[in-house]
């Protein structure tokens, strides 16, 4: 198997923005990636797309994907539209990264991209819904913020933990989120703003919650041969990981973890060679406070129950062991379904070439967990700074 690797990486501003189409914001997250790579790029060169979106709202579901790479003129090049709801590009960069390694495509694009907010209140929250498990949730009327709360209310019985701890990941992600101008909710709250919010499903507050929002993402993953080429500091893929697991919350054992997190991080950490604890930063999927919480735990960043120690004592602030959500995360960056796994990729790439926002120091070798619905799909990348070896 060759080796993998990012030589460019970009994203569209994510947020509200009804005068653009997802063919216009993938456009700009494109046109952003080419322009972070290294050397003189021919976008002909490119082989093959695998392009990640749910298609909130009905817009051209059929065919999605072959209309957005006509659109920024790549024509002709097989385009696979990939669907695995909030997972959807992490399992088009995965497949990427495969066709890559298998030498079926010397460079290949990866990315995904999705508008959520031209529709209704109503008809958003259907269309979220249609990634949870139909019979026993959707059609009883469990939403997604009504999962979720379910796993919160059984952590916060089952841990020493509170609702405070769950305010304490959305004030570390707003104020990353502040320092970036492609985050949707790029503002800070206090610890008080976000415990005293509103509720929407107890005991998740307004600010226990990412937005629904428009944007795109696009990473460029190339072999070898090609990133010695094009790229004077490229990100290597070190691993991929992923696994599937039940799309019902009441299918599975413990309403306090993701078991499909923990085998695709255990494939991961296998693939690479490494463990848990030998990653620098990572950005997991916080689409409720509660999930950043349990994925600190599933990826085996900390022990059973010990996810709010870390946070009450900066472990995983920026300048903390363990920076997590450097980017803003879903909850402040903003969750454009299709296009958050790759919008994770892009803040590894940057982070690994000492380019992000908020910059962790050191960085050589970074993590993006993208899951989907409450963990039907999960995919665990590792990336590391240079080519094999560490030598840039």
């Amino acid at each position: 198997m060759r080796e993998a690797y990012v030589i460019g990486a970009g994203q569209s501003p994510f947020g509200s923005y009804p005068d653009e189409t997802y063919r216009s914001l993938f456009e700009t997250a494109y046109e952003r990636a080419l322009d972070s790579v290294d050397g003189d790029f021919d976008p002909d060169r490119i082989d093959e797309a695998f392009l990640g979106t749910l298609g909130v709202g009905g817009r051209q579901i059929g065919l999605s994907g072959p209309a957005v790479t006509e659109h920024i003129g790549q024509h002709g090049i097989p385009t696979t539209r990939v669907e695995n709801a909030c997972a959807a590009s992490g399992y088009a960069m995965r497949n990427a990264v495969s066709a890559v390694k298998s030498g079926m495509a010397d460079l290949v694009l990866a990315g995904g991209y999705e508008v959520m907010t031209d529709t209704s209140a109503d008809q958003t929250k259907w269309w979220l819904g249609v990634s949870g498990e139909t019979e026993w949730e959707r059609l009883s009327g469990t939403t997604f913020a009504g999962v979720y709360a379910q796993m919160a209310s059984a952590y916060l019985d089952e841990y020493d933990a509170t609702p405070e701890d769950l305010s304490r990941v959305a004030v570390k992600n707003h104020a990353n989120g502040a320092e970036n101008p492609n985050a949707h909710l790029g503002f800070t709250c206090s610890l008080e703003d976000a415990t005293a919010a509103p509720a929407v499903a107890d005991p998740l507050t307004l600010y226990h919650c990412c937005p629904t929002t428009d944007g795109a993402s696009a990473a460029l993953v190339a072999s070898e041969e090609v990133a010695r080429e094009l790229s004077d500091v490229p990100v290597r893929v070190a691993a991929s990981g992923a696994a599937s697991g039940a799309v019902g919350l009441f299918q599975r054992d413990s309403l306090t973890s993701v078991p499909a997190t923990v085998t695709a991080a255990e494939r991961a950490y296998d693939q690479a060679g490494i463990e848990a604890g030998d990653v620098d930063f990572a950005e997991v999927h916080d689409c409720f406070a509660i999930a950043e919480l349990m994925a600190y735990e599933d990826l085996g960043l900390c022990d059973r129950g010990e996810a709010p120690r870390l946070l009450r004592e900066g472990v995983t602030d920026p300048d903390g062991d363990l920076p997590v959500n450097t980017s803003g995360g879903l909850k402040s960056k903003g969750h454009p379904i299709g296009a958050t796994g790759t919008g994770q990729v892009v803040e590894a790439f940057e982070q690994l070439r000492g380019h992000g926002h908020v910059q962790v120091d050191g960085a050589e070798r970074g993590l993006t967990h993208n899951v989907g619905g409450s963990g039907g799909g999960v995919t665990v990348h590792v990336f590391e700074r240079g080519f094999g070896g560490g030598s840039a």
